[in-house]
């Protein structure tokens, strides 16, 4: 066997139907189209969201708020999670890379820390947004919040 004689296995494959070619073909006439209306005509594609005069459902549904283009998203991480991945480790600063590593944000996320839960040790954390009660209690244990 080689590339010059290699075909497809017996029955995968299928021959096209040939539409419009005759009426000995059996597809000739109407060439599968059906009779008469939009869609038998050459051109013709149905617009997204059609419903066929009916008043389509994205007008018939009520509309309300909006989406904010400048939001920002942060990855939120909470207090107790960093004081559990620190507890047996020798590592004292979290920075982006080791929220990376330790899987908790994607290298381009943002990542916030929040105040859930307590911290005993120093560490200094950076991140590019902390909230009040995650600044008060990474300062009462000695460390420092380093906003990037």
């Amino acid at each position: 066997m080689n590339l010059s004689n290699l075909q497809p296995a017996i029955g995968s494959t299928r021959n096209i139907k040939r539409i419009g070619r005759g009426t000995g073909s059996g597809r000739g006439g109407t060439s599968t189209r059906g009779h008469k209306g939009a869609k038998s005509r050459s051109g013709y594609s149905k617009k997204s969201g059609f419903e066929g005069g009916q008043m389509p459902l994205q007008r018939r549904v009520p509309k309300f708020g909006f989406k904010n283009i400048n939001r920002i998203e942060y990855k939120a991480v909470n207090l107790d999670v960093l004081a559990a991945l620190t507890e047996n480790g020798s590592t004292t600063t979290l920075d982006a890379a080791f929220f990376v590593t330790a899987g908790l944000a994607s290298k381009t996320a943002k990542i916030k820390v929040l105040g859930r839960g307590e911290i005993t040790k120093a560490l200094e954390v950076h991140a590019h947004a902390f909230s009040k009660s995650a600044v008060e209690a990474i300062e009462k244990a000695g460390g420092k919040a380093v906003t990037l």
